[in-house]
């Protein structure tokens, strides 16, 4: 599969907006923001950073609990549908590369969940966790959630499945490629009569690769909940030290 290193920069215009924008009911939203803000342990009001944020669905669910919220995405298409969502503005959008979080020692707590982890390259997986840890305030928590597990991963994964949002329906065709543990999809979004086809690339780590590249961004690291076979995510919670990896 060609650009790996690069298929999120377009791969969030069109048929894929529309249908992950619509593929969250808002009920799964807000227990998913229940669960960032008892994990995180911070206060309304603290800031806290989401990253990348798609439509903003936990942003603005975590807005409104009072939380001070930077949201940050790649997509210009995703972050204009996430302002349009924002009536009360209570949510800072910033456009920018995930790698790219110029704050120092700033926030509260950040989270990254969905399937928004391992799209980079090593390096860039990395150097995500390192801006991330830069960002946050000494002892600040980070949750990652994934399913790019190797362990879970490799007992769910299908070579081909369909999935319906509504009136658009998703042709996903997965392919494993061990020699570089990544998973190359492609993607053919169907809607009224129109027909998109995408593709994507995801780094799947080991249940211990992925804790030792979160320590090497100088976090600690736990789990939300121990680890089991049958999981299609995992969720870890990574605090972070006082001295950062440069």
């Amino acid at each position: 599969m060609s650009n790996r290193s690069n298929w999120w920069e377009h791969f969030f215009e069109g048929a894929a907006v529309d249908l992950w924008l619509r593929a969250v009911p808002p009920e799964h939203s807000e227990r998913e923001a229940d669960l960032i803000a008892r994990a995180l342990g911070a206060p309304a009001g603290a800031e806290l950073l989401d990253v990348p944020c798609g439509g903003g669905r936990l942003s603005l669910a975590l807005g409104r609990r009072g939380y001070r919220m930077t949201a940050v995405d790649w997509s210009v298409e995703v972050l204009n549908h996430a302002r349009a969502a924002d009536d009360g503005a209570t949510v800072a959008w910033e456009r920018r590369d995930m790698r790219d979080l110029p704050w120092r020692s700033r926030f509260d707590g950040a989270f990254c969940f969905g399937n928004s982890f391992g799209y980079l390259d090593d390096e860039g997986n990395a150097a995500f966790l390192r801006a991330v840890a830069a960002a946050l305030k000494p002892g600040a928590r980070f949750i990652l959630e994934t399913p790019m597990v190797l362990e879970n991963l490799l007992g769910h994964i299908q070579e081909r499945a369909w999935w319906q949002v509504g009136d658009m329906r998703l042709l996903v065709m997965n392919k494993y490629d061990a020699g570089a543990q990544r998973l190359d999809t492609e993607y053919t979004f169907l809607s009224d009569g129109r027909l998109e086809v995408k593709t994507g690339s995801h780094r799947a780590f080991t249940f211990r690769e992925l804790v030792d590249l979160i320590k090497g961004a100088g976090f600690t690291v736990e789990t939300e909940q121990p680890w089991t076979r049958d999981a299609t995510s995992v969720t870890f919670i990574a605090t972070r030290g006082g001295t950062l990896v440069d």
